[in-house]
């Protein structure tokens, strides 16, 4: 199984190297079911002028059209970096079975760095979550992103 979530996290981290290409924070996202890759996505916020544009975001809609359906219950998400509590909280209304991603986020995590919304005990489904999937790759990625951005300053 190790070697199946490297490799959806591999598909996630191209997703997020189309961001990077894009001058936007780069956040990769592809949604599986059935083994099957069914959705992907990555950080559009700029392109779209639109700041719900997250890559999970993206690819919740995607893969909710491609199932014709708002939940998607034996689904798994792998994102590059931790959710923030938007996305975490879209992954719980969606329903999604697992959570796989790679770079914790210790300033806007909302899947256990700052808060867990995907596992609160007050709502209605819980994610089961694997994090630091590639977390490496994930990290270098997010950091080269931001040391290109303070250098054109």
């Amino acid at each position: 199984m190790l070697k199946a979530q490297q490799y959806y996290m591999q598909e996630a981290l191209k997703e997020a190297y189309k961001a990077f290409q894009d001058d936007e924070v780069p956040v990769g996202a592809v949604i599986v079911h059935n083994n099957q890759i069914i959705a992907r996505g990555y950080n559009q916020i700029e392109r779209l002028k639109d700041p719900t544009a997250h890559a999970e975001i993206i690819a919740i809609t995607s893969a909710a059209n491609y199932l014709g359906t708002k939940w998607l219950l034996q689904a798994s998400l792998y994102v590059t970096i931790e959710p923030c509590s938007m996305c975490a909280g879209a992954l719980v209304l969606a329903r999604i079975k697992n959570l796989y991603f790679g770079a914790s986020d210790p300033k806007t995590g909302a899947c256990g760095s700052v808060v867990n919304i995907v596992n609160h005990k007050k709502l209605n489904h819980r994610i089961q979550v694997t994090k630091g999937i590639l977390q490496a790759e994930c990290s270098s990625l997010l950091k080269d992103f931001f040391k290109k951005k303070r250098n054109k300053i």
